[in-house]
């Protein structure tokens, strides 16, 4: 699943990174070598 909107959050569920888009630049965020889990919905 790719990043689509500003103010998604997404959760490593490996170490417990938690990421907030700022800037869409498309891609699959990545951490410790899985695709990280989208917590929240961005703006629309």
């Amino acid at each position: 699943m790719g990043v689509e909107k500003i103010g998604e959050k997404y959760r490593c569920n490996v170490c417990g990174n938690e990421v907030l888009v700022t800037k869409v630049g498309g891609g699959e965020l990545v951490c410790c070598g899985q695709p990280m889990e989208k917590i929240t919905a961005g703006e629309d």
